[in-house]
């Protein structure tokens, strides 16, 4: 049986540059910068001071708060500053630069000799402790995820190895190359919510992925691989769980609300080495693509490497790359510098040509509906973004604009070239921003 949701489009792929590419590694660049804000939640609070002599995994920051996280040194070596520096959010954000002494020294590690044993508590603990947050591009904290409060029973959960960007394939080839490590996490998570079910979710532009995880599976009491349809975002959690579950997270809630828990293949990885091997994350397996990437791959890169050393090693960009992108095509965030660092969600860099860059002018609404048809979520995206613009905000929430994730299928589908997601991210801001002067008031 294929599985799937309501909605949806088919982009290019852009995946067989990279899909059958092994990961290999990036030398860690001179100097790391590594930002304060990585993750959803409260930005890490920094424990160190210029001049400080760290290794690999030592802890620079806190976790300032429960939705919080620490982060670590992804090199060896000497603490340069605490300051401002680019972000890949676009913006200058506080950030720790350490210059590396390529010694590549480790802090002392404290390793689990048994991952099936451990009380619930200790395992949340531990992954807190390592930084690990969400790797498909959310950076939700994974402890937060698996501390369900009070009532809020996790009877499902769900590997999510969709991958449904265009271009990225970085989750492809680790569930390729470390199918048993990834397995051997999920199944720490299904003990530590003690969940009943298990489902690996792959799309079926991958079956030599769907190959292995099944063959693995069948000793596992549980669990089971779920082959998807390939379309756009059969990745996103409330698809994927419609799709695999049948069961709809309901407006404004979340997936524990309806007894089901998502996390990617890499944080399942993550939570492997952290336990395994004592290893925090410093360190994270991204896709280099595009028609500008001389050497598109998938790539291991330390916490805080810039994307223009990244970039460098793979061969540098080709003349014409007319703008680049973290992450994919549909969700990615243009960058204005290559001097920007990878940071815990960064799964990919996209290197586009000029041909490929959108310099269309948005046109009038022809009410055609196509964003309506094709919407995920099933809003009415063409009216939303008309009463963002209009300033009726309130409707605009009425409307659902907040249920909407920005997935971009609207304007992909829109023959008007309606910056429907730019409307939408002012539409949530500016009512935000009310709510906070209220609120102050």
């Amino acid at each position: 049986m294929v599985r799937t949701f309501t909605g949806g489009v088919h982009p290019h792929e852009g995946k067989r540059a990279t899909e059958t590419k092994p990961i290999s590694e990036i030398p860690a660049p001179e100097l790391v910068i590594i930002p304060l804000s990585q993750h959803t939640g409260a930005p890490a609070k920094p424990i160190v001071k210029p001049g400080d002599q760290v290794k690999i995994g030592t802890k620079i920051a806190e976790a300032d708060g429960f939705i919080s996280v620490p982060a670590h040194s992804s090199v060896s070596g000497k603490v340069k500053a605490i300051a401002d520096y680019s972000h890949p959010l676009g913006r200058r954000l506080p950030a720790v630069a350490i210059e590396n002494d390529g010694k590549d020294d480790w802090i002392d590690l404290a390793r689990w000799s048994d991952l099936t044993d451990g009380a619930p508590q200790a395992v949340r603990d531990a992954v807190k402790e390592a930084g690990i947050v969400g790797l498909g591009g959310a950076a939700f904290p994974t402890h937060v995820k698996l501390s369900p409060p009070e009532g809020k029973n996790i009877d499902t959960v769900i590997l999510n190895g969709a991958e449904c960007e265009p271009y990225l394939t970085a989750d492809h080839r680790l569930m390729l190359e470390y199918s048993e490590e990834i397995l051997v996490g999920f199944q720490v998570i299904m003990r530590v919510v003690e969940a009943q079910r298990a489902f690996v979710g792959i799309e079926r532009n991958k079956p030599d992925a769907i190959r292995v995880l099944t063959e693995k599976v069948i000793s596992r009491e549980g669990m089971e691989v779920a082959a998807l349809k390939v379309k756009y975002p059969q990745g996103a959690e409330k698809q994927l769980i419609k799709a695999i579950t049948g069961r709809e997270v309901p407006c404004g809630g979340l997936p524990m609300d309806i007894g089901c828990l998502v996390q990617n293949v890499g944080t399942a990885l993550a939570m492997f080495e952290a336990l395994k091997f004592g290893r925090p994350l410093v360190s994270r397996v991204l896709t280099l693509s595009g028609s500008a990437a001389k050497n598109p791959g998938n790539f291991r890169v330390r916490i805080g490497t810039p994307f223009s050393h990244i970039i460098a090693c793979a061969g540098g960009a080709a003349d014409g790359c007319g703008k680049i992108l973290m992450g994919g095509p549909m969700m990615g965030i243009a960058q204005h510098t290559d001097e920007v660092p990878v940071v815990k969600g960064t799964s990919g860099i996209l290197l586009l040509g000029e041909s490929e860059v959108l310099r269309d002018e948005p046109g009038p609404c022809l009410r055609c509906g196509r964003c309506v048809d094709h919407c995920p979520m099933r809003l009415v995206p063409n009216e939303i973004a008309r009463l963002v613009e209009k300033g009726n905000l309130e409707l605009a929430e009425e409307y659902g604009v907040f249920d909407c994730m920005e997935c971009g299928v609207c304007a992909f589908v829109c023959p008007s070239k309606i910056r429907h997601v730019h409307l939408m991210k002012q539409g949530k801001a500016e009512i935000l921003a009310r709510r906070r002067k209220q609120k102050e008031n």
